[in-house]
């Protein structure tokens, strides 16, 4: 059965999901919490040194790239690429995000590249490398 054998994946494209997910709250959370908060707006003066703006920019950069790797992740199912090869970059992809997520959390730089700049990357190249795997297969 087709769902068997991409197992994996679908268990990794559920992780990436929840993240998200769990990256909304936090933010959200964040965000109340913050003296003077104002629903859907975030002060114009706060930058990296503020975990509400780092909660938020990890929350946006996250959906930012979601469509640009989950639906071609769905699509090299529809193709048929190689389950092993897509579940290692779906895994991949996945724990890039969330190392990136705990080092935006915690580390507060302006710094560029700062060591979440690495697993940024990471994430990237999982992304390039599927779209790669997905033109092989459809050409």
């Amino acid at each position: 059965m087709m769902i068997e054998s991409y197992w994996w994946t679908m268990t990794g494209l559920w992780v990436i999901l929840l993240t998200v997910f769990v990256q909304n709250f936090i933010a959200a959370a964040a965000h109340g919490k913050s003296d003077h908060a104002v629903p859907g707006k975030l002060d114009d003066g706060l930058s990296h040194e503020s975990f509400v703006f780092r909660s938020h920019r990890t929350f946006h950069n996250s959906l930012e790239n979601l469509s640009v790797f989950v639906l071609p992740a769905l699509l090299a199912i529809f193709v048929g690429v190689e389950a092993a090869l897509l579940a290692a970059l779906v895994w991949t992809y996945a724990s890039a995000r969330l190392i990136h997520m705990v080092l935006y959390y915690v580390i507060a730089t302006e710094k560029n590249p700062s060591p979440r700049s690495y697993f940024f990357l990471a994430g990237w190249l999982a992304t390039a490398a599927l779209y790669v795997v997905v033109a092989m297969q459809l050409f």
